[in-house]
């Protein structure tokens, strides 16, 4: 036994214990026979540091790899980095542009050597970090998406999709950067309101016969129309379908046609269709019958005008910048009388109508994306989401929370094809070779194209990359040695028991591994799936760093540990609900954490220390039969939520048990028999205060590693680390419901007398005399029995003979009632003063803020929080009068 210190400090254990299972090679699973246990985690970009919800994703993780290591089974968390194309270029050319280099300076090969030194020197700080987090990860098989095994399995996928027929080239509406001139995916951009504009436009009929006007965020567009719809059935425009308009500044002829995405209802009815540059634009021109590879484009890569196709665009227009081009066409429009003045409510006359816009942003860029017609590579994702939505439907893949199955089923119903290139630098460089007339030939190797092409035929291979979501959805069977598979160790584990992740990657990431894993591995990659919440700001808000609201997890851990930190993030993750950051709760875990370690120490001192039976020692007290049961209660209630992923659920069970069964109870309970004061049974508690203690480090540890594993060893000498040390059995057969209903009596009486004695005042050191009524034969030998503790713990001496007169306090429990006279000891009318007064006050709050609930016009218009705060209000004041009502009525 190694003697604790007298206060815990997380910063004295984490790293010594973290280093020690790493090691010994405690993450990597080696367990022969054992049941196999695979988890992969969501590898974090090579650029990325730890944030808050990297802290959750990874807790949660790390406590089912822990627990199921803790069953006996071969577990294995998969670990690596994701490659993120674009964010790992823009770091090194940012650190390039420091030394007043290009990345164009470099050329392509010079410049991706350049990546691999920084990821070399600077990339995966991350890994570090998830380490001073307690994740045991398998680093010992550590991947990254671009190693050669793993970019081997990139380009057998890429060809073979090509050869099914489920991978193409094609012409469409593509996430434009113009900052890193490539397209990007909707989860790298992000919306923002911007205070805009809307023009209101006329366009003349081709036949001289009129006009239709339109309204548009984007006037410049224009110069790239090729139609205006009207709803079909609006009868405004019906006689109009099938005319032409003449466009204002290039002259365009462009049809009038019928779509119902024009809404009757917004602004004229009428819209102009840029089908090369708006992404409903292009689904109303495939319906009016424009090829893609017909529609206009007017925008370069960095988003400067260019000439369309049919060469109407005005020279002095050419080469602008949109945003440039937009204030020129205005001007040209106003001059021209095309522009439509908007009149305020004052009646005055502006160029546009004041608007706020939903804008698209590039995350890391920037700036505005661009909707662009462009050729790419696309993944026909209907045809490989058809296996993945039926794995879901009959039960091979469950999602939990289950009421995501709804958006999944939706989303992947009407799943578009998925854009897979990207114009970087950085990334799986795509195989495919073009000859000179067009044609491409997908094979892995330029041998293979040229093979395919024939001799002669000169070959340039695509300058693209492939978008990063492509190689991570091959992360559960890429990272396993496949197609080779040359790791004998890592065979049959390509099913995960289970997947956790943010439901933000729902459709990036989980999905396209679902299809992706059918399509090649033949089953599912995972059997559950798992999706947390957001981790937001106090007030509920999202973290941002706009917002300056974000929380760094690092700090957290080293203020408060990182046992702390994990065990708020499981105790407030409940199935798939955001969490709320609240700091004071990290440092209540602490505290928790600190409480368990003073309970170590006050068991060194009582001679109590590391069991030496997996089963609970035998027992004679009654005591000692309760907290046997107790922990058997525990046990099965922890693994019925773990079973479940209810993460809140197991580990508030185990702070309730621990906090209040095992420290506040039962060693008060037991300081009598430790103590002296009748020593029999002393040698049976240790060893029953042992056993459970020793539970209590297990069950706790998936959630605290680096406390339960320094007390373990603490607590005596062991044959194995606590990280490899076998999971409790819960054991009916150790329970005794008659001891277990006497403790729970003792605990309801001096919890009873406790609170009743707070309530009327009586001085902590004065010790009453307890006379009872009513009281049955079996509640009369409990008191019998249970004098000591009652005396020691409630302040109370059992008393026999007749009540004396006068004031009282009386308490009942079940049957009997429980007499404590108070004579003497306080001043009975002062109390009884002091209580109806304070009723008074708690029930005058309580029926106002009864009264502003109860008002419509509160609940209807005061913030959300405000109304829940008047709720939470109302029903404290409700309970603190019941409380005073019930104290006055203990006074006889």
């Amino acid at each position: 036994m190694t003697e604790l210190a007298k206060t815990f400090d997380p910063a004295a254990i984490e790293t010594r214990w973290y280093a020690h299972w790493e090691e010994q090679g405690l993450f990597r699973p080696d367990r022969s026979g054992a049941e196999p246990w695979t988890i992969v985690n969501p590898p974090p970009n090579v650029t990325g540091s730890l944030h808050i919800g990297h802290a959750l994703d990874n807790t949660l993780q790390d406590i089912l790899v822990r627990h199921a290591r803790l069953q006996g089974k071969d577990a294995r968390w998969v670990v690596g980095t994701d490659h993120a194309g674009i964010a790992t270029q823009m770091v090194v050319e940012r650190n390039l542009a420091k030394e007043g280099v290009k990345r164009t300076d470099l050329g392509r090969e010079a410049f991706v050597d350049k990546v691999w030194e920084w990821k070399a020197e600077s990339g995966g700080q991350i890994t570090g970090q998830l380490r001073r987090l307690g994740c045991s990860m398998d680093w010992a098989n550590e991947r990254f998406t671009m190693d050669e095994g793993f970019s081997k399995a990139v380009l057998k996928v890429f060809v073979q999709l090509h050869r099914d027929g489920l991978l193409y080239r094609d012409k469409r509406l593509v996430n434009w950067d113009p900052h890193f001139g490539t397209a990007i995916s909707d989860l790298e951009v992000e919306t923002r309101e911007v205070q805009g504009s809307f023009w209101h436009l006329r366009y003349p009929l081709a036949d001289g016969s009129g006009e239709i006007r339109v309204a548009t965020t984007r006037p410049e567009t224009l110069l790239a129309d090729m139609a205006v719809a009207v709803h079909p059935e609006d009868p405004r425009y019906t006689a109009l379908i099938g005319k032409q308009v003449r466009l204002p500044i290039t002259g365009r002829l462009v049809p009038i046609v019928g779509d119902e995405h024009a809404d009757p209802a917004l602004g004229s009815g009428a819209v102009k269709i840029t089908p090369g540059h708006d992404f409903n634009d292009f689904e109303v021109g495939r319906r009016a019958g424009i090829e893609a590879r017909d529609m206009l484009n007017m925008l370069d890569a960095k988003a400067q005008v260019t000439q369309t196709a049919d060469g109407l665009i005005p020279a002095e227009l050419l080469g602008l910048d949109r945003f440039e081009a937009r204030k020129a066409i205005v001007a040209r429009l106003k001059e021209e009388g095309f522009l439509v003045p908007h009149l305020d409510k004052d009646g005055n006359e502006h160029d546009a109508e004041p608007r706020t816009i939903q804008t698209p942003y590039g995350d890391r860029s920037g700036v505005v994306i661009e909707p662009w017609l462009t050729d790419q590579w696309y993944v026909d994702a209907k045809t490989l989401a058809q296996p993945a939505i039926e794995a879901v439907r009959s039960g091979k893949t469950q999602i939990v929370p289950k009421s995501w199955e709804k958006t999944y089923f939706n989303w992947m119903e009407n799943i578009q094809p998925w854009c897979v290139s990207r114009q970087l630098w950085w990334g799986h460089r795509i195989p495919a070779w073009f000859a000179e007339d067009g044609r491409a030939f997908v094979a892995e190797t330029e041998e293979e194209a040229q093979a395919q092409a024939g001799e002669g035929v000169a070959l340039t291979r695509d300058p693209d990359v492939l978008d990063t979501w492509f190689s991570s959805a091959l992360w559960p069977f890429a990272t396993l040695g496949w197609p080779e598979n040359t790791d004998p160790t890592l065979g049959g584990r390509y099913a995960n028991d289970v997947l956790i992740s943010g439901f933000d990657i729902l459709f990036f990431w989980d999905a396209r591994m679902m299809m992706q894993g059918l399509h090649f591995m033949g089953e599912v990659p995972f059997r559950k799936l798992y999706l947390h919440g957001l981790v937001r700001a106090a007030d509920g808000a999202k973290m941002s760093k706009s917002k300056g609201n974000t929380v760094d997890p690092l700090g957290l851990i080293d203020r408060y540990g990182a046992d702390a930190l994990r065990f708020f993030m499981a105790a407030m993750e409940s199935q798939g609900r955001d969490i709320k950051m609240d700091e004071k709760r990290v440092e209540g875990y602490r505290n928790f954490a600190t409480k368990l370690w003073n309970a170590s120490r006050f068991a060194q001192a009582n001679g109590i220390g590391a069991s030496t039976t997996l089963e609970p020692p035998a027992a004679t007290l009654a005591v000692n039969k309760w907290i046997v049961a107790e922990t058997v209660a525990c046990v099965q209630a922890v693994d019925l939520a773990l079973a479940d992923l209810r993460f809140d659920g197991a580990a508030n069970t185990i702070y309730q048990f621990v906090w209040s069964r095992f420290c506040d109870w039962y060693l008060e309970l037991i300081k009598p028999v430790l103590q002296g004061e009748g020593a029999e049974g002393a040698d049976e508690t240790r060893a029953v205060a042992g056993w459970v203690l020793d539970q209590i480090l297990v069950l706790l540890h998936p959630f605290m590693p680096f406390i339960t594993e320094e007390l373990w060893h603490a607590m005596g000498t062991r044959s194995n680390d606590l990280i490899v040390a076998r999971w409790p059995i819960a054991d009916a057969r150790a329970l005794d419901p008659a001891a277990s209903q006497e403790i729970d009596w003792v605990i309801r009486l001096v919890s009873e007398v406790r609170a009743a004695r707070t309530e009327l005042n009586v001085p902590p050191g004065a010790r009453l005399p307890i006379h009872v009524r009513d009281a049955s034969a079996l509640t009369a030998e409990r008191l019998a029995a249970e004098g000591n503790v009652l005396a020691r713990l409630a302040r109370v001496d059992v008393a026999t003979g007749e009540v004396p007169a006068g004031g009282a306090l009386q308490i009942v429990v079940d049957e009997a009632t429980f007499v404590l006279p108070l004579e003497g000891v306080v001043d009975l009318d002062a109390e009884r003063a002091r209580l109806t007064k304070a009723i008074a006050a708690a029930e005058k709050e309580r029926d106002s803020l009864a009264a502003r609930l109860d008002n419509p016009s509160f609940v209807g218009r005061a913030k959300p929080e405000a109304v829940e705060k008047a709720r939470a209000d109302h029903a404290d004041k409700a309970a603190e009068a019941a409380r005073l009502q019930a104290a006055l009525g203990r006074l006889g």
